[in-house]
């Protein structure tokens, strides 16, 4: 498959298929993770496959409130989304049958080898995020260009203590993300809403427009 039609056709996946993913297939998809730049290349990502139904549940119900407690704040307002109800219904959805998706990928890092170079500025820490979410974006493309689908989760990160246990994961090594991964119920999208190059996209100053880019919309 072409690389820029996987990028633009790479939705997130809220139904799934309960068919098998081969292993074979699962191991050339997380190598194709591990070809990502990071940090100094200190290489701090490790990646655990979960198939076992009864731990899949668990995380199931590990996820399950914390996506509730989400709901209740759009309900109420306090967290302003913008979105339609439709929408939230198909999150809701892959939130109620999260044990039903066949492979979690539960993405790891050893925080001691990530470096916050930002850590001193007024805002969110971003830059550690630069060692581990490239080797993701390299799995969920590689997984799109086999017909499956994924969907990226960070929800689960509020319950990583009870997470480390379910799975023995290391004192020295963080949950980062878990990606749900399986054949699509439904056809990927012909291509995804994004906003137009020239919105995001500048020369030499913020808000100066870019050449070219008014071609991509």
């Amino acid at each position: 498959m072409d690389l820029l039609n996987a990028m633009q056709t790479m939705n997130a996946c809220r139904y799934f298929k309960p068919d098998a993913v081969a292993d074979d297939l699962l191991a050339k998809i997380l190598n194709a993770a591990r070809w990502a730049a990071t940090g100094s290349n200190k290489q701090p990502l490790s990646f655990i496959v979960v198939r076992d139904a009864a731990k899949r549940r668990a995380l199931h119900d590990l996820y399950q409130p914390i996506w509730d407690t989400v709901m209740q704040k759009y309900a109420s307002g306090e967290f302003k989304s913008g979105f339609t109800p439709k929408f939230l219904g198909h999150v809701d959805h892959f939130a109620r049958h999260l044990d039903t998706v066949p492979v979690h990928i539960v993405v790891c890092v050893q925080w001691k080898d990530l470096t916050a170079l930002d850590a001193n500025l007024d805002r969110t820490v971003l830059t550690p995020g630069s060692s581990i979410y490239p080797a993701v974006q390299n799995l969920m493309l590689a997984a799109r260009a086999e017909g499956l689908g994924t969907t990226l989760t960070t929800l689960l990160a509020l319950a990583e203590p009870q997470i480390k246990t379910l799975l023995e994961i290391p004192a020295d090594t963080a949950t980062a993300a878990v990606i749900m991964l399986g054949w699509p119920e439904k056809p990927f999208p012909q291509s995804l809403k994004r906003k137009p190059l020239a919105e995001t996209a500048f020369l030499d100053r913020y808000g100066a427009p870019l050449p070219g880019a008014s071609a991509y919309v």
